[in-house]
């Protein structure tokens, strides 16, 4: 999707200098992925200690624990 952007050049500025990219479509789309799986991962850790299982992962994993 092609967009126009009014992009702050501190921050893009300091994103070429840490990444070291200079390719500006790349550097967005990286940190828009980024950005989306840190989002999936925080919503994942809300469910910490939500969910019970009541399946041994020991033997779904063929390990002998004896």
């Amino acid at each position: 999707m092609r967009t126009t952007l009014n992009l702050p050049d501190d921050l893009v500025k300091e994103l070429v200098k840490v990444t070291g990219e200079k390719n500006k479509t790349l550097l967005i789309r990286t940190a828009l992925a980024d950005m989306l799986k840190k989002i999936k991962r925080e919503k994942l850790i809300e469910f910490r200690g939500k969910i019970e299982f009541d399946f041994d992962l020991d033997e779904l994993r063929g390990r002998d624990m004896t």
